[in-house]
């Protein structure tokens, strides 16, 4: 198995682990505050959703040759560097909150098929090589499908942990 499978496999699995948890949740449900948390679930994937749209924007300009156009986020925020995740995860969530459940998961769940898709579309070395795209500063754009995949991992404890409390 090559690692370019290896890794869409991982995504689909992980797509699917996230289907089944978001599918219990109706409206009121996906707005309770998370356990030991100041966000809900519906903020969890509104804020995963909001930095897919970085993700995407990598992979939608390594397939056509051009630049990224990333969201427009407030330019104190670069959100590159670990400086100010804090604030731009803030900003995000302000931002986003008036989004209805339904519009959030759905919204989340393109987002989500869509990295999939695009990553599919690349020759293995093109996503490995590391000088392939120079605007991804020294890194491989394997590193967007495996920040994607550890972004989610890291939300997912919320995930079961609210799960649990449901009685699931």
């Amino acid at each position: 198995m090559s690692m370019q499978t290896h890794m869409l496999a991982a995504l689909r699995e992980q797509l699917q682990e996230w289907q089944v948890v978001l599918e219990e949740a109706d409206e009121d449900r996906a707005e309770a505050l998370l356990a030991q948390s100041d966000w809900s679930l519906k903020d969890v994937v509104i804020h995963l959703w909001a930095w897919q749209q970085r993700s995407l924007a990598r992979l939608e300009a390594a397939l056509s040759g051009g630049q990224p156009q990333f969201p427009d986020w407030p330019a104190q925020y670069l959100p590159d560097t670990d400086a100010s995740v804090d604030g731009l995860n803030a900003w995000i969530h302000d931002t986003y909150r008036v989004r209805t459940w339904p519009q959030a998961r759905a919204d989340w769940l393109t987002g989500y098929q869509r990295l999939i898709e695009l990553s599919g579309r690349f020759a293995e070395r093109d996503l490995f090589d590391d000088e392939h795209y120079p605007w991804m500063g020294g890194y491989p754009l394997a590193a967007v499908l495996t920040g994607t995949y550890d972004h989610h991992l890291e939300h997912i404890g919320q995930l079961r942990a609210w799960q649990e409390a449901q009685g699931a």
